[in-house]
């Protein structure tokens, strides 16, 4: 792949310059603030841009909201103690970026851990770009499952396009909300509390053996993918390995489909690649309502975007019209009921 590197410091941008050198990507341009990256990524768009978070003159959430608006492309957020920067981590996901890793340490080979981080999450965004469209803006038994269970699929621009509809459910919302984002494991308790703090619901990690209740939000905590292990009961599996993304969505819309048998609305936002949109088709062959995002509320219209493809939405609809449909559909108790052959 053709990359960028946005950075104010030469350290850092020598220290991605030696974990890349072994690699068969490309490093096109550098610049030392958000600023310039916009203006270069005008007259030079790259597959990649390696954003850092903190600089001067504009930082890279501003950065990453200007180049998406303008000259879309696959934005990697690498900088110090991602960790310690989730909200600005997950604002700049908001607007588009697909992922954050934190910067690599300088040391004389370039072949540290911190430059193995760098080029796995590389590899996999190239994968990704691969298999999908790069970014626009634009059998088991069954028994009966009470109350209603509302499946949220997202990744690229994820974080704020939950926070829109979570933040717009009342506090009485009768369904249970899983979430699959995605996101590296380290960030997920970020992004668990910070959801929690833009919406009524509260919003909390699924942990193993988790079961469902009305008006809690669960999000996939691990890189493992997130599964019914039983009619009532959330955990997680390995299996299958060769997914591009883990947590995967497609395998958590695959297990609802096999185990929930009360009223399932699946919705699938903004995202990079085709993950959900398999998993997504399937649950409306069940008899499942279906939502995916619109091409011009999608921060990444890559995902929704498969998914509209293959038929797999019941509905295709903007962004701040999506929670107002899914309080319908599952305070009206609408939807598919009963067991599946």
């Amino acid at each position: 792949m053709r990359i960028a590197i946005v950075n104010d410091l030469p350290m850092a941008v020598e220290a991605m310059r030696r974990a890349l050198s072994a690699s068969p990507h490309q490093i096109v341009w550098t610049a030392g603030d958000g600023a310039e990256a916009v203006d270069l990524c005008a007259r030079d768009r790259p597959d990649l841009i390696l954003m850092d978070l903190t600089m001067p003159r504009m930082n890279g959430v501003e950065a990453t909201r200007r180049i998406m608006a303008q000259n879309p492309c696959a934005i990697l957020i690498v900088t110090a103690g991602v960790e310690d920067n989730a909200a600005h981590v997950f604002a700049a996901m908001g607007q588009g970026a697909i992922d954050a890793v934190d910067t690599p340490l300088l040391d004389a080979g370039g072949k540290g851990e911190g430059a193995r981080a760098l080029l796995a999450k590389i590899d996999t965004i190239a994968r990704l770009v691969e298999e999908g469209e790069a970014p626009r803006v634009l059998p088991a038994s069954r028994g009966a499952a009470a109350g209603g269970l509302l499946a949220i699929g997202a990744s690229a621009g994820g974080p704020a396009a939950l926070a829109a509809v979570l933040g717009r459910l009342p506090r009485d919302f009768p369904a249970a909300t899983v979430i699959v984002q995605h996101v590296d494991a380290r960030f997920a308790q970020g992004l668990a509390e910070w959801l929690d703090q833009h919406c009524a619901l509260p919003v909390r990690l699924a942990a193993e053996g988790d079961s469902l209740r009305p008006g809690t939000v669960l999000v996939a905590g691990t890189d493992d993918h997130l599964v019914f292990k039983s009619r009532d009961r959330l955990g997680y599996t390995s299996q299958p390995a060769d997914h591009t993304y883990r947590p995967s969505i497609d395998v958590f819309f695959a297990s609802a489909g096999r185990w929930w048998n009360g009223t399932l609305v699946a919705a699938l936002l903004t995202g990079m690649g085709a993950d959900g949109a398999r998993g997504l088709k399937d649950l409306r062959a069940m008899g499942h309502h279906t939502i995916a995002q619109d091409q011009a509320s999608s921060a990444v219209y890559g995902m929704p975007k498969a998914a509209a493809a293959l038929g797999a939405a019941t509905q295709i609809l903007p962004l701040e019209r999506i929670a107002p449909r899914l309080i319908e559909l599952l305070s009206a108790g609408r939807g598919h009921q009963g067991f599946h052959a």
